[in-house]
């Protein structure tokens, strides 16, 4: 045959085809950002409110010396209920003093949320911990926030542990064939738990930011472009190129959204989560989220934050090494952004 033989034509499918709702610095910034919107909504598949916001509390402790902990579990659709921890400062928990603001802490694929309380509970948990600064919530907490890790979807409480495992595959197809996805039914829990922590006096809910890593920062960039009440978002190591990771690289599936491709470049929407700060974490030999797809849509990022006046409020943060969280870089200006708001 004279004609080549083409093992994959997606690529030439995405080489030759630019997503219908780029972003355009030409056009209407208002209008772009409404369509743009409305198309994630509809790709995402996000379940509808209809839950109470009132918590069930499991627990409280002041066993720890550095925090007092509440274990309480929030209804985020009909009869689903998601396990959560908060970890407050000594001496706030029923106070009845200032609100502090609250950090939400999302695990990437690991065997649970325990994680991000720097608990080991499974084999390989330790190394996962201290490997790359993935004990969110005790970073938070320390630094004087309300911290909050809950359960995602797929993983550890929520089905996730089968052979210490994350198991994304069955949630993301069962959630496909019902018109939703497993990233949707994420941000969804995000949203309800927000609900819920304005049950708590302790929270101020109209400083609320949310950040992970890996899976976790997947989860806080698209929950993000769906929930203005988070006020600071710093996904680290996902938030790349589509077509240098996403696309181009095995991923769970959980990653994944149909047609999100057809639409837009992940920088593009950043547009729905400005003029709110946006903090990208990422490693510098990160090889499953590429420094240089990173680089390319947070130029876009920064085009978007220009054009609305707030080129101040979103941030890359590099990191020497690889896939894993930068404390000792973001946190510091985590609390820049916030104060911004």
């Amino acid at each position: 045959m004279d004609r080549p033989y083409v093992l994959n034509p997606h690529f030439d499918l995405a080489a030759n085809e630019k997503p219908l709702f780029g972003f355009d610095p030409a056009a209407d910034l208002t209008a772009q950002k409404k369509r743009m919107s409305d198309k994630l909504a509809e790709l995402m598949g996000v379940p509808e409110k209809r839950t109470s916001p009132e918590p069930v509390i499991d627990f409280v402790s002041d066993a720890d010396p550095r925090f007092d902990e509440i274990r309480f579990r929030f209804e985020s659709e009909p009869n689903f209920f998601v396990p959560a921890h908060m970890l407050l400062p000594k001496g706030v928990w029923k106070s009845g003093g200032k609100k502090l603001p609250t950090v939400i802490c999302l695990q990437g694929h690991s065997t649970g949320m325990h994680i991000s309380l720097g608990r080991a509970k499974f084999p390989g948990d330790d190394k996962t911990i201290s490997g790359g600064d993935r004990d969110f919530c005790i970073q938070a907490v320390a630094l004087g926030y309300a911290a909050v890790c809950m359960e995602q979807r797929g993983f550890g409480e929520l089905d996730g542990t089968v052979g210490y495992v994350s198991r994304c595959q069955q949630p993301s197809i069962q959630a496909m064939m019902k018109g939703r996805t497993l990233i949707g039914e994420r941000a969804s829990d995000v949203s309800r738990l927000i609900d819920t922590l304005g049950c708590f006096d302790e929270c101020d809910v109209e400083h609320v930011g949310l950040m992970g890593n890996s899976g976790g920062g997947t989860a806080t960039f698209y929950t993000a472009c769906v929930e203005p009440r988070v006020k600071v978002a710093m996904p680290s190591c996902a938030f790349c190129s589509l077509h240098d990771s996403i696309f181009s690289l095995a991923h769970c599936i959980c990653n994944y959204i149909p047609s999100l491709y057809k639409y837009f470049e992940m920088g593009d929407l950043a547009l729905m989560i400005a003029p709110r700060p946006l903090i990208v974490v990422c490693g510098r030999e990160d090889m499953i989220f590429p420094l240089g797809g990173v680089k390319q849509e947070f130029a876009t990022v920064e085009k978007i934050y220009s054009a609305l006046g707030v080129a101040d409020r979103c941030a890359l943060i590099v990191g020497d090494e690889g896939h894993r969280f930068y404390a000792a870089q973001s946190w510091p200006v985590y609390a820049e952004m916030l104060a911004k708001m």
